[in-house]
Parts: C-alpha cells; sequence; structure tokens
C-alpha cells in the first residue's frame, strides 16, 4: 500500500465536498485527514491533481484566506477568476469575509468511505 497516494487519493476526496463559494484550508483538510501539521503535503497534494477538472483546488487557501496556490493556476482562469465565478470576492490576493464562507471539512465525517 502507498500510503502517499492514499493521502492524495483522500485529499481529493475532501476537496471535492467543498461547496461553490465556500473556502477552507490546507491546514483543515490536514486537520481533518488526522495529519495536523501537514498542511503543506496537503497543498502539494493539489498540486499534483490541478490537472483534474472535478477537484476544486481553487477553493483551499491558506489560513489567512491568502492565494497562496494562486501561481499553479494557469491556462484560462485564475484562481481568483474561479473563485469569482463563485461570488467570492478577493481583493489583494486574499478571500474577504474569510470568516464567514469557511468551510470545514470536519463536517464530512464518514462521507469519505
Amino acid at each position: 500500500m502507498n500510503t502517499r497516494l492514499d493521502f492524495f487519493d483522500t485529499v481529493c476526496k475532501i476537496v471535492k465536498h467543498i461547496p461553490p463559494g465556500r473556502v477552507t484550508t490546507y491546514g483543515a483538510v490536514a486537520h481533518c485527514l488526522g495529519a495536523k501539521g501537514s498542511a503543506r503535503m496537503v497543498g502539494w497534494a493539489l498540486n499534483q491533481a490541478m490537472h483534474r477538472p472535478d477537484i476544486p483546488a481553487h477553493r483551499v487557501v491558506n489560513r489567512h484566506g491568502l492565494l497562496t496556490g494562486r501561481h499553479h493556476f494557469v491556462g484560462a482562469l485564475s484562481m481568483e477568476q474561479r473563485l469569482a465565478e463563485e461570488n467570492v470576492q478577493v481583493h489583494n490576493n486574499q478571500v474577504q469575509e474569510f470568516d464567514q464562507l469557511f468551510w470545514d471539512p470536519a463536517q464530512i465525517g464518514e462521507q469519505l468511505e
């Protein structure tokens, strides 16, 4: 069993649950996985999933609401544009009203199975 691939797959499963118009953090996803302190690993997993349109990686930001992964979004739509399409306002690469838009991945619980 490849635990890195299992981790990546589970990150993707969690991120698929983030509702449009909401955001979560790399750290919240890591915490949901029982891997508190692995926020960077979550970011790396999402970077590997960039080519998958079914993974809304644009909805994952840092703990301050900053679009730290924005440079990975190349092509037709930037991270900010994707969020704007979902009515998430961003100013200076930071999600506005972050506290109100934050979605806690712990809500999905056993839905990951």
